[in-house]
Protein backbone atom coordinates (compact mmCIF):
# COMPACT_ATOMS: atom_id res chain seq x y z
CA UNK A 1 0.00 0.00 0.00
CA UNK A 2 1.01 3.61 -0.54
CA UNK A 3 1.13 5.82 2.54
CA UNK A 4 0.11 9.45 2.92
CA UNK A 5 1.41 10.98 6.15
CA UNK A 6 0.15 14.34 7.37
CA UNK A 7 3.31 15.46 9.14
CA UNK A 8 2.17 18.17 11.54
CA UNK A 9 5.58 18.73 13.16
CA UNK A 10 7.82 18.00 10.14
CA UNK A 11 9.42 14.96 11.75
CA UNK A 12 8.65 12.07 9.38
CA UNK A 13 10.20 13.33 6.15
CA UNK A 14 13.92 14.09 6.41
CA UNK A 15 14.87 13.86 10.09
CA UNK A 16 13.62 14.33 13.61
CA UNK A 17 15.04 14.83 17.07
CA UNK A 18 14.86 11.95 19.52
CA UNK A 19 14.02 12.26 23.20
CA UNK A 20 17.74 11.89 23.92
CA UNK A 21 18.55 14.93 21.78
CA UNK A 22 20.15 13.13 18.84
CA UNK A 23 18.88 13.56 15.29
CA UNK A 24 17.37 10.46 13.67
CA UNK A 25 16.73 9.76 10.02
CA UNK A 26 13.32 10.23 8.48
CA UNK A 27 11.65 8.22 5.73
CA UNK A 28 13.10 10.24 2.85
CA UNK A 29 16.67 9.52 3.98
CA UNK A 30 15.99 5.82 4.45
CA UNK A 31 13.93 5.27 1.29
CA UNK A 32 14.89 8.08 -1.12
CA UNK A 33 13.47 6.37 -4.19
CA UNK A 34 10.10 5.58 -2.64
CA UNK A 35 9.24 8.60 -0.48
CA UNK A 36 8.27 12.04 -1.74
CA UNK A 37 8.09 15.16 0.43
CA UNK A 38 5.49 17.87 -0.15
CA UNK A 39 5.42 21.02 1.95
CA UNK A 40 3.00 23.79 2.83
CA UNK A 41 5.93 25.98 3.88
CA UNK A 42 8.78 25.93 1.31
CA UNK A 43 10.79 28.56 3.19
CA UNK A 44 10.81 26.50 6.39
CA UNK A 45 11.90 23.40 4.46
CA UNK A 46 14.73 25.28 2.76
CA UNK A 47 15.92 26.82 6.03
CA UNK A 48 16.22 23.30 7.49
CA UNK A 49 18.10 22.13 4.41
CA UNK A 50 15.34 19.69 3.49
CA UNK A 51 14.84 18.85 -0.17
CA UNK A 52 11.19 18.62 -1.18
CA UNK A 53 9.44 17.52 -4.34
CA UNK A 54 6.73 20.17 -4.46
CA UNK A 55 5.06 22.95 -2.52
CA UNK A 56 1.33 22.65 -1.92
CA UNK A 57 -1.36 25.33 -1.82
CA UNK A 58 -5.12 25.13 -1.37
CA UNK A 59 -7.62 26.93 -3.52
CA UNK A 60 -10.39 28.78 -1.68
CA UNK A 61 -12.89 27.01 -3.95
CA UNK A 62 -11.80 23.66 -2.47
CA UNK A 63 -12.98 24.54 1.04
CA UNK A 64 -16.48 23.19 1.63
CA UNK A 65 -19.07 23.43 4.38
CA UNK A 66 -17.89 20.05 5.66
CA UNK A 67 -14.61 21.72 6.57
CA UNK A 68 -16.47 24.42 8.46
CA UNK A 69 -18.29 21.77 10.49
CA UNK A 70 -15.03 19.98 11.29
CA UNK A 71 -13.39 23.22 12.43
CA UNK A 72 -16.33 24.34 14.56
CA UNK A 73 -14.43 24.00 17.84
CA UNK A 74 -11.15 25.41 16.52
CA UNK A 75 -12.87 28.50 15.06
CA UNK A 76 -15.37 28.78 17.92
CA UNK A 77 -18.26 28.90 15.47
CA UNK A 78 -21.83 29.15 16.69
CA UNK A 79 -24.44 26.49 15.95
CA UNK A 80 -25.88 28.35 12.94
CA UNK A 81 -22.55 28.74 11.11
CA UNK A 82 -23.14 25.72 8.88
CA UNK A 83 -26.61 26.93 7.95
CA UNK A 84 -25.22 30.32 6.93
CA UNK A 85 -22.47 28.65 4.91
CA UNK A 86 -25.01 26.50 3.06
CA UNK A 87 -26.99 29.64 2.15
CA UNK A 88 -23.83 31.05 0.59
CA UNK A 89 -23.22 27.79 -1.28
CA UNK A 90 -26.79 27.87 -2.63
CA UNK A 91 -26.13 31.33 -4.06
CA UNK A 92 -22.46 31.19 -5.12
CA UNK A 93 -21.57 27.51 -5.39
CA UNK A 94 -17.86 26.72 -4.98
CA UNK A 95 -17.05 30.45 -4.80
CA UNK A 96 -19.00 30.86 -1.55
CA UNK A 97 -15.94 31.58 0.61
CA UNK A 98 -14.38 33.94 -1.88
CA UNK A 99 -17.62 35.88 -2.22
CA UNK A 100 -18.08 36.00 1.55
CA UNK A 101 -14.59 37.46 1.97
CA UNK A 102 -15.49 40.32 -0.42
CA UNK A 103 -18.71 41.33 1.35
CA UNK A 104 -18.79 44.53 3.36
CA UNK A 105 -21.46 45.36 5.93
CA UNK A 106 -23.99 46.49 3.31
CA UNK A 107 -23.43 43.43 1.15
CA UNK A 108 -23.87 41.14 4.16
CA UNK A 109 -27.09 42.90 5.10
CA UNK A 110 -28.42 42.62 1.55
CA UNK A 111 -27.53 38.92 1.36
CA UNK A 112 -29.20 38.22 4.70
CA UNK A 113 -32.42 39.92 3.55
CA UNK A 114 -32.55 38.17 0.17
CA UNK A 115 -31.53 34.71 1.39
CA UNK A 116 -33.40 34.59 4.70
CA UNK A 117 -30.15 34.33 6.64
CA UNK A 118 -29.26 35.91 9.95
CA UNK A 119 -27.03 38.96 9.63
CA UNK A 120 -25.28 38.34 12.95
CA UNK A 121 -24.53 34.73 12.06
CA UNK A 122 -23.21 35.73 8.63
CA UNK A 123 -21.02 38.46 10.11
CA UNK A 124 -19.63 36.05 12.68
CA UNK A 125 -18.95 33.47 9.97
CA UNK A 126 -16.99 36.01 7.94
CA UNK A 127 -14.88 37.01 10.95
CA UNK A 128 -14.11 33.42 11.86
CA UNK A 129 -13.32 32.30 8.32
CA UNK A 130 -10.80 35.14 8.10
CA UNK A 131 -8.53 32.96 10.25
CA UNK A 132 -8.40 30.45 7.39
CA UNK A 133 -7.83 33.10 4.74
CA UNK A 134 -4.84 34.43 6.67
CA UNK A 135 -3.04 31.13 6.09
CA UNK A 136 -0.55 31.83 3.30
CA UNK A 137 -1.11 28.47 1.61
CA UNK A 138 -4.82 29.26 1.06
CA UNK A 139 -5.12 31.25 -2.17
CA UNK A 140 -7.84 32.38 -4.53
CA UNK A 141 -5.89 31.16 -7.57
CA UNK A 142 -3.89 28.16 -6.34
CA UNK A 143 -2.75 25.87 -9.19
CA UNK A 144 -4.62 22.57 -9.33
CA UNK A 145 -1.66 20.58 -10.66
CA UNK A 146 -0.01 20.42 -7.22
CA UNK A 147 -2.70 18.32 -5.58
CA UNK A 148 -3.13 16.41 -8.83
CA UNK A 149 0.59 15.56 -8.80
CA UNK A 150 0.40 14.34 -5.20
CA UNK A 151 -2.57 12.09 -5.98
CA UNK A 152 -0.86 10.68 -9.08
CA UNK A 153 2.25 9.89 -7.01
CA UNK A 154 0.12 7.86 -4.58
CA UNK A 155 -1.50 6.05 -7.50
CA UNK A 156 1.98 5.07 -8.76
CA UNK A 157 2.80 3.46 -5.42
CA UNK A 158 4.90 6.29 -3.98
CA UNK A 159 4.69 7.29 -0.33
CA UNK A 160 4.07 10.97 0.42
CA UNK A 161 4.97 12.95 3.53
CA UNK A 162 3.23 16.34 3.71
CA UNK A 163 5.16 18.76 5.93
CA UNK A 164 3.38 21.68 7.57
CA UNK A 165 6.46 23.79 8.42
CA UNK A 166 5.58 26.65 10.74
CA UNK A 167 1.84 26.04 10.16
CA UNK A 168 1.76 23.77 13.20
CA UNK A 169 -1.66 24.80 14.49
CA UNK A 170 -4.47 22.28 14.80
CA UNK A 171 -6.56 24.56 12.57
CA UNK A 172 -4.13 24.29 9.64
CA UNK A 173 -3.62 20.56 10.18
CA UNK A 174 -7.33 19.71 10.25
CA UNK A 175 -8.17 21.95 7.30
CA UNK A 176 -5.50 20.54 4.97
CA UNK A 177 -5.99 16.92 6.03
CA UNK A 178 -9.73 17.11 5.49
CA UNK A 179 -9.64 18.93 2.13
CA UNK A 180 -6.92 16.71 0.68
CA UNK A 181 -8.37 13.44 1.97
CA UNK A 182 -11.76 14.31 0.51
CA UNK A 183 -10.17 14.81 -2.92
CA UNK A 184 -8.21 11.57 -2.63
CA UNK A 185 -11.22 9.58 -1.48
CA UNK A 186 -13.30 10.85 -4.41
CA UNK A 187 -10.55 9.77 -6.80
CA UNK A 188 -10.29 6.29 -5.27
CA UNK A 189 -14.08 5.84 -5.44
CA UNK A 190 -13.90 6.75 -9.13
CA UNK A 191 -11.05 4.29 -9.74
CA UNK A 192 -12.81 1.51 -7.82
CA UNK A 193 -16.05 1.97 -9.77
CA UNK A 194 -14.07 1.75 -13.01
CA UNK A 195 -12.36 -1.44 -11.81
CA UNK A 196 -15.72 -3.03 -10.94
CA UNK A 197 -16.91 -2.24 -14.46
CA UNK A 198 -13.86 -3.45 -16.40
CA UNK A 199 -12.55 -6.08 -13.94
CA UNK A 200 -9.13 -5.53 -15.47
CA UNK A 201 -6.18 -5.95 -13.06
CA UNK A 202 -4.57 -2.82 -14.53
CA UNK A 203 -7.57 -0.76 -13.37
CA UNK A 204 -7.43 -1.96 -9.76
CA UNK A 205 -6.67 1.05 -7.51
CA UNK A 206 -3.45 1.15 -5.50
CA UNK A 207 -4.20 0.40 -1.82
CA UNK A 208 -3.70 3.51 0.30
CA UNK A 209 -3.12 4.15 4.01
CA UNK A 210 -3.70 7.68 5.33
CA UNK A 211 -1.96 8.47 8.63
CA UNK A 212 -3.46 11.17 10.85
CA UNK A 213 -2.34 12.40 14.25
CA UNK A 214 -4.67 13.91 16.85
CA UNK A 215 -7.25 11.55 15.37
CA UNK A 216 -9.95 12.38 17.93
CA UNK A 217 -10.22 15.84 16.37
CA UNK A 218 -11.44 14.21 13.14
CA UNK A 219 -13.27 11.23 14.62
CA UNK A 220 -15.06 12.51 17.72
CA UNK A 221 -18.71 11.48 18.16
CA UNK A 222 -19.76 15.04 17.28
CA UNK A 223 -18.11 15.20 13.84
CA UNK A 224 -17.15 11.68 12.72
CA UNK A 225 -20.39 11.17 10.79
CA UNK A 226 -19.92 14.45 8.95
CA UNK A 227 -16.26 14.18 7.93
CA UNK A 228 -14.48 12.21 5.24
CA UNK A 229 -12.45 10.37 7.88
CA UNK A 230 -15.59 9.00 9.48
CA UNK A 231 -16.77 7.90 6.04
CA UNK A 232 -13.51 6.05 5.36
CA UNK A 233 -13.58 4.37 8.78
CA UNK A 234 -17.11 3.07 8.21
CA UNK A 235 -16.43 1.81 4.68
CA UNK A 236 -14.11 -0.96 5.91
CA UNK A 237 -11.59 -0.52 3.07
CA UNK A 238 -14.29 -0.89 0.42
CA UNK A 239 -12.44 1.54 -1.83
CA UNK A 240 -8.89 0.39 -0.95
CA UNK A 241 -8.40 3.34 1.41
CA UNK A 242 -7.90 2.89 5.14
CA UNK A 243 -6.74 4.93 8.11
CA UNK A 244 -3.78 4.74 10.45
CA UNK A 245 -4.99 6.73 13.44
CA UNK A 246 -2.52 8.06 15.99
CA UNK A 247 -3.88 9.48 19.21
CA UNK A 248 -3.15 9.88 22.91
CA UNK A 249 -6.86 10.15 23.78
CA UNK A 250 -8.60 7.11 22.26
CA UNK A 251 -11.58 7.61 24.58
CA UNK A 252 -12.45 10.76 22.61
CA UNK A 253 -12.83 8.80 19.36
CA UNK A 254 -16.33 7.70 18.34
CA UNK A 255 -17.12 4.17 19.57
CA UNK A 256 -18.29 3.07 16.13
CA UNK A 257 -14.95 4.10 14.64
CA UNK A 258 -12.99 2.37 17.43
CA UNK A 259 -14.86 -0.84 16.70
CA UNK A 260 -13.65 -0.69 13.08
CA UNK A 261 -9.94 -0.57 13.97
CA UNK A 262 -8.61 -3.95 12.93
CA UNK A 263 -5.15 -3.79 14.52
CA UNK A 264 -4.07 -1.75 17.54
CA UNK A 265 -0.59 -0.89 18.77
CA UNK A 266 -0.94 0.59 22.23
CA UNK A 267 1.71 2.03 24.53
CA UNK A 268 1.26 2.71 28.24
CA UNK A 269 -2.14 4.14 29.17
CA UNK A 270 -3.14 5.34 32.63
CA UNK A 271 -6.60 6.81 32.07
CA UNK A 272 -9.33 4.22 32.64
CA UNK A 273 -11.50 5.66 29.88
CA UNK A 274 -8.67 5.38 27.35
CA UNK A 275 -7.92 1.81 28.37
CA UNK A 276 -11.59 0.89 28.07
CA UNK A 277 -11.78 2.51 24.61
CA UNK A 278 -8.73 0.62 23.31
CA UNK A 279 -10.09 -2.71 24.56
CA UNK A 280 -13.64 -2.19 23.23
CA UNK A 281 -14.90 -5.44 21.73
CA UNK A 282 -11.71 -7.37 22.59
CA UNK A 283 -12.02 -10.76 24.27
CA UNK A 284 -10.08 -11.18 27.48
CA UNK A 285 -10.16 -7.46 28.10
CA UNK A 286 -9.71 -7.84 31.88
CA UNK A 287 -6.30 -9.52 31.54
CA UNK A 288 -5.19 -7.14 28.81
CA UNK A 289 -6.17 -4.19 30.99
CA UNK A 290 -3.61 -5.22 33.63
CA UNK A 291 -0.97 -5.73 30.93
CA UNK A 292 -1.56 -2.25 29.53
CA UNK A 293 -1.23 -0.69 32.95
CA UNK A 294 2.09 -2.46 33.57
CA UNK A 295 3.92 -1.54 30.36
CA UNK A 296 7.18 0.40 30.58
CA UNK A 297 6.79 4.08 29.79
CA UNK A 298 9.25 3.78 26.88
CA UNK A 299 9.75 1.28 24.06
CA UNK A 300 7.03 -1.17 25.07
CA UNK A 301 3.69 -1.66 23.37
CA UNK A 302 0.84 -4.14 23.20
CA UNK A 303 -0.19 -5.33 19.73
CA UNK A 304 -3.61 -6.93 19.27
CA UNK A 305 -6.10 -7.47 16.47
CA UNK A 306 -5.88 -8.75 12.89
CA UNK A 307 -2.11 -8.21 12.64
CA UNK A 308 -1.24 -10.93 15.15
CA UNK A 309 -2.79 -14.32 16.09
CA UNK A 310 -2.89 -13.31 19.75
CA UNK A 311 -2.12 -10.16 21.80
CA UNK A 312 1.62 -9.76 22.37
CA UNK A 313 3.84 -7.24 24.13
CA UNK A 314 6.79 -6.03 22.04
CA UNK A 315 9.79 -3.82 22.68
CA UNK A 316 10.40 -1.29 19.91
CA UNK A 317 13.85 -0.95 18.39
CA UNK A 318 15.93 2.21 18.91
CA UNK A 319 16.65 4.41 15.90
CA UNK A 320 20.36 3.68 15.55
CA UNK A 321 22.80 2.50 12.88
CA UNK A 322 21.84 -1.15 13.35
CA UNK A 323 18.20 -0.27 12.75
CA UNK A 324 19.04 1.76 9.65
CA UNK A 325 21.01 -1.17 8.23
CA UNK A 326 18.14 -3.55 8.90
CA UNK A 327 15.45 -1.49 7.17
CA UNK A 328 17.47 0.30 4.48
CA UNK A 329 21.05 -1.04 4.13
CA UNK A 330 21.67 0.72 0.83
CA UNK A 331 20.71 4.11 2.26
CA UNK A 332 22.92 3.53 5.32
CA UNK A 333 25.93 2.62 3.22
CA UNK A 334 25.41 5.63 1.03
CA UNK A 335 25.62 7.92 4.06
CA UNK A 336 28.73 6.31 5.59
CA UNK A 337 29.94 3.17 3.80
CA UNK A 338 32.86 2.43 6.15
CA UNK A 339 30.74 2.68 9.30
CA UNK A 340 27.93 0.74 7.64
CA UNK A 341 30.20 -2.17 6.74
CA UNK A 342 31.57 -2.26 10.29
CA UNK A 343 28.03 -2.47 11.63
CA UNK A 344 27.21 -5.31 9.23
CA UNK A 345 30.27 -7.23 10.51
CA UNK A 346 29.11 -6.64 14.10
CA UNK A 347 25.57 -7.77 13.34
CA UNK A 348 26.47 -10.96 11.50
CA UNK A 349 29.81 -11.86 13.12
Amino acid sequence: ASALIFDMHSEYGWESKSEGGAFVKGLRQLFPGDVMVYTLDPNASRSRGVAFDSALTLNMDEIEVEDVILLQDELKLNATAAESAYLLVDRFGKQWLQELSKMDADALQNFAETSGGNIHSLSALKRKMAQILRLDFVKADAPSNQIKGLIEALQRGKHVVLEFGHYDSTLAYMLVANVLTRRIHARWVELTDKYFQTRQPADKPQPLVIAIEEAHKFLSPQVSRQTIFGTIARELRKYSVTLLVVDQRPSAIDNEVMSQLGSRITALLNDERDIEAVLTGVSGAAKLRSILASLDSKQQALILGHAVPMPVVIRTRPYDDAFYLAVAPNAARRVDPIRAQADVDDLFG
